[in-house]
């Protein structure tokens, strides 16, 4: 009972706390942070370490990793670095940030967006290596990853070696999408030739970054990660990117809703609205609701003068941030009477900057449908796909992806694939998931799980299983695996009462009990 209502806390704080880890030993994800103190501490240990980092730069449990390495005897930490948005992270978007000391440590804090965006020769001088420890958001526009990319070109100049300390892509590493952009239109919202989702966790963009730079780069990689796993199911807090990105549906409603810089459609509510004067609401919402976008539902919302749609973020591992922010896009400018700002050569706008090309304008003004749009900027995409291959961290492939009631499955053994295509998962994780009693009996190699009025048993090697006592025929058997009872997913879960929907695409299995 105590461990069935632990579960119930646990699925009701991921419900409305994504990323909340209540009654879990630990997170499903170690972060590189954590790893470089267990296994790669000898590239800090004895050096004068330089940090670059701000308030997402927590390890699993919330701590600093500033105050982790300032109480280490082992490290000297001289000095720190603070991207956009300050070391606290509370400055306003496009707010200058001056350096300082910092008033406990007494060590300098380099603002890397004030009078300069680059550690300079002097910021540099006084360390031995330059951590990175920054939490990313998988947008091409956020500026986070341009700061990596500055210091790798800086480290490089001056001869000093970068270590990044590898964290989730908040979206997954499924999700590659958009235009990409083009040379002329590089900034600091777009300082590498990158689709504006581009799927690849900081140390990945690393790799991606330095095929140009050849810095002295170490990534330490997280461990139990997978590009196929969502932020709520890696169990790590999340902590507050930027003031407008204070949860993650904020931060999966940036690209939806932000494309429209300066065209007068435009974001509120922190990326949770999109609209702009003159759009009718209601066909708004059922244009976007009817093109297909999967993972999302569009409530139509009138805010003053504005029409516009609300997201509701169904299902975050489905959901295409940019590709739904080009169909709100290019609905809104056929709903409405809206102009594209223009670049010139002296003066590449904003609009054309988020959108890596000025290309997407001129698709705007000619009324192209956004399938339209998808099509004619597909083949550059599928160019970087090919290249993006060649920097992905090989440990994070997907592997499969159990959700049970919104949590995802526990237990110490990943599920697989039998050699009859079914999806094998440890039973008793599957079954406590979904409420149920477990007892297993080793002398008969039998396991019992009751759930309310239904009973099961399942023989180990034996494709016979009795729900209620009738014998049920599988098309496989259960096994032994590491001292651990596996089943078919399927079986297990609809004879206890559930469904359970397979996105092949994205490897992953969703467990809930029909309505």
């Amino acid at each position: 009972m105590r461990r069935l209502i632990c579960l119930l806390v646990f699925v009701l704080a991921v419900v409305l706390f994504p990323g909340a880890a209540l009654c879990r030993s630990a997170p499903a994800v170690k972060l590189g942070n954590e790893v470089l103190l267990e296994r790669y501490r000898h590239l800090i240990t004895g050096k004068r370490v330089g940090l670059v980092t701000n308030q997402t730069g927590v390890d699993s449990r919330g701590r600093s990793l500033i105050d982790i390495l300032a109480t280490d005897k082992r490290v000297n930490l001289t000095a720190l670095y603070a991207p956009e948005h300050g070391l606290d992270g509370v400055a306003k978007a496009g707010a200058w940030v001056e350096s300082y000391t910092h008033p406990q440590l007494g060590i300098p804090v380099y603002s890397l967006y004030g009078s300069t965006r680059r550690p300079t020769a002097a910021m540099l001088q006084g360390i031995d290596v330059l951590l990175f420890d920054i939490q990313d958001i998988g947008a091409r526009t956020y500026t986070y990853m341009s700061t990596l990319r500055y210091c790798l070109e800086e480290a490089k100049k001056y001869h000093k070696p970068v270590v990044v300390l590898d964290r989730p892509n908040p979206l997954g590493g499924m999700i590659v999408e958009g235009p990409v952009l083009e040379d002329r239109f590089k900034s600091f919202v777009g300082v590498d030739n990158l689709p504006m989702a581009h799927g690849m966790t900081a140390g990945e963009l690393a790799r991606f970054f330095n095929r140009n730079i050849d810095a002295d780069l170490t990534v330490v990689p997280m461990e139990g990660y997978r590009r196929n796993m969502t932020f709520a199911d890696t169990g790590l807090p999340f902590v507050q990117t930027s003031p407008n990105i204070p949860d993650l549906a904020s931060l999966y409603g940036y690209m939806a809703t932000g494309l429209g810089e300066g065209t007068g459609v435009f974001q509120a509510d922190k990326f949770k609205w999109i609209g702009g004067r003159g759009i009718d609401a209601e066909r708004f919402a059922a244009l976007l609701n009817g093109a297909g976008l999967p993972g999302v539902v569009f409530h139509p919302e009138v805010r003053g003068t504005a029409g516009g749609v609300r997201l509701e973020i169904q299902d975050p591992a489905s959901f295409n941030p940019a590709r739904s922010g080009i169909y709100a896009l290019a609905y809104a400018f056929s709903l409405g009477n809206f102009t594209v700002p223009k670049s010139t050569a002296t003066n590449i706008v904003m609009f054309d900057k988020v959108m890596g090309t000025d290309k997407f304008g001129q698709w705007l003004e000619q009324g192209l449908t956004p399938q339209q749009m998808e099509a004619l900027y597909a083949p550059a995409l599928q160019l970087f796909k090919r290249e993006r291959e060649r920097y992905l961290l090989p440990q994070y492939a997907a592997g499969l992806s159990i959700v049970v009631d919104g949590a995802p499955l526990g237990g110490d053994l990943e599920p697989f694939i039998d050699g009859q295509n079914r999806i094998m998962v440890p039973l008793r994780a599957v079954s406590e998931g979904l409420g149920a009693r477990v007892h297993w009996e080793a002398g008969a190699r039998c396991v019992t799980v009751e759930k309310g009025p239904v009973t099961l048993h399942f023989h180990v090697d034996s494709p016979l299983v009795l729900v209620n006592g009738q014998e049920k025929l599988m098309d496989t058997v259960p096994q032994l695996k590491n001292n651990r009872t596996v089943v078919p997913l399927r079986f297990a879960a609809e004879f206890l009462g559930a469904q359970v929907d397979w996105n092949g695409a994205f490897l992953r299995a969703s467990v809930t009990f029909a309505p």
